[in-house]
């Protein structure tokens, strides 16, 4: 009996691998996360400036990435990197 409950266990960690749920964040206490997902896009992209500038290991950043990727419509996050790319986004990094 316990070879099959370990197998299903394994079975289920490995469809949770690869998907994220973003926490929950006091900050943004409402349903619409429209905020949470741009202010955690910029966190990624101000962590990563941070880092580098100092030397530091990036991989701390990760959290932030997990986050807005799993709140943000994929279109928005393909719009905001060609705005950084053209040097146009309107956020401050």
């Amino acid at each position: 009996m316990q070879s099959v409950s370990a197998a299903t266990q394994d079975s289920s960690k490995k469809r949770r691998v690869g998907h994220f749920t973003a926490p929950f964040d006091a900050r943004f206490p409402f349903t619409n996360q429209t905020r949470n997902c741009y202010q955690n896009y910029l966190d990624y992209y101000r962590c990563l400036k941070i880092m580098k500038e100092k030397g530091k290991d990036v991989q701390k950043c990760e959290w932030y990435h997990k986050v807005f990727k799993s709140l943000c419509p994929t279109s928005w996050i393909n719009q905001w990197d060609e705005q950084r790319k053209q040097g146009i986004f309107p956020g401050k990094i």
